[in-house]
């Protein structure tokens, strides 16, 4: 039996995991897993793992294929933490996993008992009815009802400018501080970016310091207690606010500045902490008085300032509160003064959720068509009554275009939204549809499904690539991926990404440096020659390389379909960058831990011959190799781990009947790759500092003809120990000897790649290829 626990927000999952591991395992020997995104590993984990916790999209990559997957329809219990984001971003995917757990539980003999978790909601009937609760085993309270109650008030401020509004905020929030926590109460205020929070942070400290004349009343120990912890801080700027009892949190700091500054705040050594807005889902801390102060953020892609979601301001308002230390908590909202009856209406009362999946439908039809649950229209209506969307048509029919609430306007209204819905993918290549009826993935569908990519990326980059492709124009393609639409840009970023791109080793025409996918490209190139970044760049270039990975292996797929050899070698080559953070041309040595340029150019002039691939490192003598790399003794440790570490492969091949191919006839390569594993039991993740995540090692085995630039035959490999693999590819219908290349590419490391030339003696006539 298994237990899946689905958390909307990546941070939470973090949280509740770190919770749970704790909770669980030691106690009660149950395994507690968190996926990882990339499918063998989840795989892996799925098997071993009795609680999963999870977001919605890697349950969603991973449990498209359980009719293959046993272990999904092995789940028991399915929890769904925060069910009132299916109104929000990702709430398409929420509705997609949810709706497709119901179905397998239907399919099968398995019954899955699903608990959904949400705020107080006007329409929580529909939503129990959908997820197949009884009417008792609904329960839903009116807002007010809360472990702690919490006391909310909304002032408006009446300045039309955004800047001068936050500006004028301070103050007023400084006031609530002193009015509503009392006698040192801890309280957190929530402000829309890390600008935002520093700012706010220095202003409190001043006028505390201006009330107090003497001691800063906002911190509770002595400073002395507290001196050696804020030493150890390396935020400049937040060192000094903590010595004034003001903590600050946003996703830039160092993880152990934020470690200091919430084990301070929980500990009540500091009464103030000035929180980013974007997080209040991540952070397990609570006050007793929460102040949002403004609750607007800037929208880059738009260009306009936007309201926080209602979801994220109910989840800020939850951190007010402390069951068993406080009986009641305190809000206070600072908002633009015309917002003040909306939060009104939307605070104190439920609030009603819509779906948005039929926005966004193209990408799950795509995927359960490839999975063989969709074979026609009428199944792809049939799936569509599963989902919550399909409740909500009804009951609120404008919201969703419809004319009426008849059966025929909703059943007309369905086939349509189908109908355009399949066009679209048909006219991307798709899925096919015969006789106007019957639909079948095409190897774009299967592509676009398997690696979790949208179709129109696949759309673009069968399009757009092509034989002649090189380097700049694989990364322009790359970064023009839909994955990448998303990517935010901030107010004032555009001189940051211009000056980025000037610094590139291929120019941009004329870039906008307000375009998202400008920015992933300047990003990626940055990763690529080691630009150190700061703040906000270095994350949105950590999301950048997450989806890099799973894009480069459907890119590769797609050149395949095409039979383009150096294409797809290329696009392999990317792959690796991507994992190590340098350019293909670089020193193989810079994998290495301690590496320079500067020191690979050492290697590369050592008098006693050039030292340039890691092989040729592990082979020098001992002495030899501490006078080349003049290090200390740890460092030299860190060098022999990675190269323990770094993949000795021997590699036999055959050709199997090779004797008697004739022209036309199958030709079977059988290859035996064979791991030197040094006295190790099994590969561990990739040496990969310059990587956001821990990554398996993946290989391709390739056969290409380098005279026509044709690939013949390609297969993804991932090895432990030993492996023998089988690569079938057609021969030419000329008899005569003919030459080819076999390439064994890995991923994640450059340097260990493979390559042997063996040729074939192709016999006059066979009777043409035989069937399979």
């Amino acid at each position: 039996m298994r237990a899946v626990y689905i958390a909307p927000v990546e941070a939470l999952a973090k949280e509740r995991y770190r919770d749970w591991k704790s909770k669980f395992e030691k106690p009660l020997e149950l395994s507690v897993v968190e996926l990882t995104g990339e499918t063998a590993t989840d795989l892996k984990l799925l098997e071993k793992g009795q609680i999963i916790i999870s977001n919605p999209e890697k349950w969603d990559a991973l449990s498209r294929r359980w009719k293959q997957r046993k272990h999904v329809q092995q789940v028991s219990l399915f929890i769904i933490d925060e069910l009132h984001l299916i109104g929000g971003q990702g709430g398409p995917v929420l509705e997609v996993i949810v709706s497709r757990m119901r179905y397998i539980a239907s399919q099968s003999e398995n019954q899955i008992r699903i608990v959904a978790l949400s705020t107080s909601l006007a329409n929580a009937k529909d939503l129990g009815e959908w997820i197949g609760a009884s009417s008792h085993g609904l329960f839903n309270f009116p807002p007010g009802v809360r472990p702690v109650p919490l006391e909310i008030h909304i002032q408006g401020v009446d300045i039309a400018n955004f800047e001068a509004r936050m500006q004028a905020m301070t103050k007023p929030t400084y006031t609530a501080i002193v009015q509503h926590a009392k006698n040192g109460k801890p309280a957190i205020v929530y402000v829309p970016t890390r600008k935002h929070v520093r700012l706010t942070a220095v202003d409190l400290m001043t006028y505390s310091s201006a009330d107090s004349g003497g001691r800063p009343p906002f911190l509770l120990g002595s400073l002395e207690d507290l001196q050696p912890l804020v030493d150890g801080i390396h935020d400049e700027c937040l060192k000094a606010t903590v010595s004034h009892g003001v903590g600050y949190l946003h996703e830039g700091l160092s993880s152990l500045d934020q470690e200091v500054v919430s084990d301070l705040f929980q500990a009540g050594r500091i009464q103030v902490c000035v929180m980013s807005s974007s997080m209040c889902w991540g952070m397990p801390l609570s006050a007793h008085l929460v102040v949002v102060m403004g609750t607007q953020y800037y929208d880059g892609r738009e260009n306009v300032h936007t309201d926080y979601p209602v979801t994220d301001l109910l989840q800020m308002m939850g951190h007010a509160s402390r069951p068993l230390l406080d009986n009641s908590g305190k809000c206070v909202i600072l908002c633009h003064a015309p917002r003040k009856e909306y939060y009104k209406k939307f605070l104190y009362e439920a609030f009603p959720v819509e779906s948005h999946l039929h926005h966004y439908l193209h990408d799950n039809l795509n995927a359960e068509v490839v999975a063989g649950i969709i074979e026609n229209k009428q199944d792809a209506v049939d799936y569509l009554t599963w989902t919550f969307m399909y409740r909500r048509l009804a009951q609120n029919p404008n919201y969703y275009n419809l004319q009426g609430v008849s059966h025929r306007h909703l059943s007309d209204h369905l086939s349509e939204l189908v109908e355009n819905t399949l066009n679209d993918l048909e006219v991307g290549k798709c899925v096919v549809i015969e006789d106007d009826m019957d639909l079948s993935p095409s190897n774009l569908g299967l592509i676009a499904s398997y690696y979790y990519i949208s179709y129109a990326t696949i759309e673009r980059f069968s399009s757009s690539l092509t034989s002649k492709t090189k380097m700049k124009g694989l990364l322009e393609i790359l970064a023009s991926a839909s994955e990448y639409a998303q990517l935010p840009v901030r107010p004032g970023e555009e001189d940051l990404v211009r000056r980025l791109i000037n610094h590139q080793r291929f120019s941009f025409e004329n870039p906008k440096c307000a375009d998202p996918h400008v920015k992933a490209n300047a990003l990626l190139q940055a990763h690529f020659s080691r630009q150190p970044l700061g703040g906000n760049l270095a994350l949105d270039q950590r999301e950048v390389l997450l989806s890099a990975s799973r894009l480069l292996q459907a890119m590769v797929d797609v050149i395949s379909s095409n039979g383009w050899l150096s294409l797809a070698l290329l696009a392999m080559e990317v792959s690796q960058m991507v994992t190590q953070g340098m350019w293909e041309r670089d020193s193989m040595l810079l994998q290495l831990p301690h590496f320079t340029k500067e020191l690979a150019k050492r290697c590369q002039e050592n008098p006693g011959g050039s030292i340039e691939t890691v092989f040729d490192l592990v082979e020098m003598e001992d002495e030899e190799r501490r006078e080349l790399l003049q290090m200390t003794d740890s460092q030299l440790v860190d060098i022999a781990r990675f190269c323990n570490r770094f993949p000795n492969i021997d590699m036999s091949y055959e050709v199997l009947e090779g004797a008697n191919v004739r022209a036309g006839d199958l030709i079977t390569l059988q290859v035996t790759l064979e791991r030197d594993l040094d006295g190790r039991t099994e590969v561990g993740a990739v040496d990969t500092p310059r990587y956001p995540k821990a990554k398996e090692e993946g290989w391709w085995l390739v056969v290409g003809d380098t005279k026509s630039n044709s690939l013949l035959a390609i297969k993804r490999v991932s090895l432990q120990r030993k492996s023998k693999v089988k690569l079938d590819f057609t021969a030419p219908t000329e008899a005569g000897k003919k030459s080819y290349t076999l390439y064994f590419m890995c991923d994640s490391y450059l340097g260990c790649d493979q390559e042997y030339s063996f040729s074939v003696d192709v016999q006059e006539g066979g009777g043409g290829p035989e069937e399979d």
